[in-house]
């Protein structure tokens, strides 16, 4: 059985830009690895 509860509108919107941000985060970590697994990547100094 799911619980509910209730937040403010404006707590509600800033929670789903977070995690709209995480996504897209982990999206871009994901193919930072995936290009250093394939060696597309410049060594600096």
């Amino acid at each position: 059985m799911e619980e509910m509860i209730t937040i403010p509108k404006q707590r509600y919107d800033e929670l789903k830009l977070q995690a709209n941000i995480d996504v897209e985060l982990l999206q871009d970590l994901m193919e930072g690895f995936r290009d250093i697994k394939e060696g597309r990547f410049e060594r600096v100094k």
